[in-house]
């Protein structure tokens, strides 16, 4: 199945001014970086990944680099293309998980609550008149990309210098909660309410709480006029930054025997809160388009900033082809990252080669 031609809206989101997957040095580095442990693959597996890999050249998936985890180790690791082990990568999307994490250890810390009406951040940016939808959306709606935008207001407001205001003032069509409509612009709001709140931009913020738990050097994330990292797009990370990750959240926030994310919030993050449409999708489209629960990624579910898949799995994903594919059942975090447009095969490749092996 091809990835629908609107989904590539948010490659003009994530990549701004170029296309190109690697990214400005960390603005800081820590003293040390902590490797995943390594373990050597079962015969099985390790014939599965050649596959996956040859099938992915057959293709012409345009992979730069593979890595797995199970049981907590790597057992194969692999780059291609442009990929590197040393160089962060563009994460598109991906960056939406990172930004929903800020605000899950911001809530833990009583800085505000889900259910917190997006407007009380603001008071100064509202229109003269907010609508009663608008004065309906909580955090929890940002969460869920459901705040009651019938489009997202993406197409001009990168042309304002003040994007908050420009959120804002978009027409909120359907009551918070009732509507998915995905939506990068709203988990940028999620980064302004965190710098809001908490004083700290998400880099900032996130590097004693998250990035140096994991032994992740201070990474690049692109801001705003306003300063604000963007929240939705434009985080660089190296593809193990990417494993450590999906490792944290399959480990439900424990990390070295320490929860560093809370537990529950892991749990509500990952599970089903809404259903969902692929971005650019009207539900009407869905059955036109010929996308099911059977043979779609994208209509699974949504959570916090991260997308339900098949196989009771969850990931983190950005347009391009980058993924976090966390795999419960099996022990297991796959990462990709890539430059395509098929996103969906991709997923695939890993369905068909790598999750059986990894029973």
């Amino acid at each position: 199945m091809r990835l629908f031609p609107i989904l590539l809206l948010s490659l003009v989101l994530c990549y701004a001014n170029n296309m190109s997957a690697q990214s400005p040095k960390a603005e800081t580095s820590i003293s040390t970086t902590q490797a995943l442990k390594r373990a050597k693959p079962k015969k099985k597996f390790q014939k599965a990944f050649e596959n996956y890999i040859k099938a992915a050249q057959e293709e012409k998936i345009n992979l730069h680099s593979v890595m797995v985890l199970k049981n907590g180790k790597v057992v194969a690791e692999q780059w291609l293309g442009d990929g590197h082990p040393d160089t962060p990568h563009i994460l598109n999307s991906v960056s939406k998980t990172f930004t929903s994490t800020a605000v899950g250890l911001a809530i833990s810390e009583g800085y505000f609550t889900l259910d917190t009406p997006v407007i009380s951040f603001f008071p100064d940016d509202l229109p003269n008149s907010p609508s009663e939808n608008l004065k309906g959306m909580t955090v929890r709606h940002l969460l869920t990309m459901t705040c009651g935008h019938d489009t997202e207001p993406s197409k001009v407001f990168r042309s304002k210098d003040n994007w908050i205001r420009e959120f804002l003032a978009h027409p909120v069509t359907h009551k918070p909660g009732t509507f998915f409509c995905y939506n990068s612009i709203g988990t940028y709001m999620l980064s302004a309410i965190v710098q809001k709140t908490t004083g700290q931009k998400l880099t900032d913020y996130l590097m004693p709480r998250l990035f140096e738990p994991l032994g992740i050097q201070k990474p690049h994330w692109d801001v705003c006029p306003q300063g604000i990292c963007t929240g939705g797009w434009g985080l660089y990370l190296k593809t193990e930054d990417l494993a450590k990750m999906g490792q944290l959240l399959l480990q439900k926030g424990k990390w070295n025997n320490k929860q560093i994310l809370p537990k529950q919030w892991v749990e509500e993050a990952s599970k089903k809160q809404v259903e969902c449409t692929p971005a650019g999708t009207r539900p009407e489209q869905l059955k036109q388009r010929g996308l099911t629960p059977e043979n779609s990624d994208w209509v699974q579910g949504y959570g916090y900033q991260m997308w339900r898949c098949r196989h009771n799995a969850f990931r983190a994903d950005g347009a391009g082809g980058q993924y976090i594919v966390v795999l419960p059942e099996v022990n297991a975090v796959v990462v990709n990252t890539a430059m395509l447009n098929d996103m969906q095969s991709e997923l695939n490749l890993i369905w068909e080669h790598l999750l059986p092996a990894l029973k």
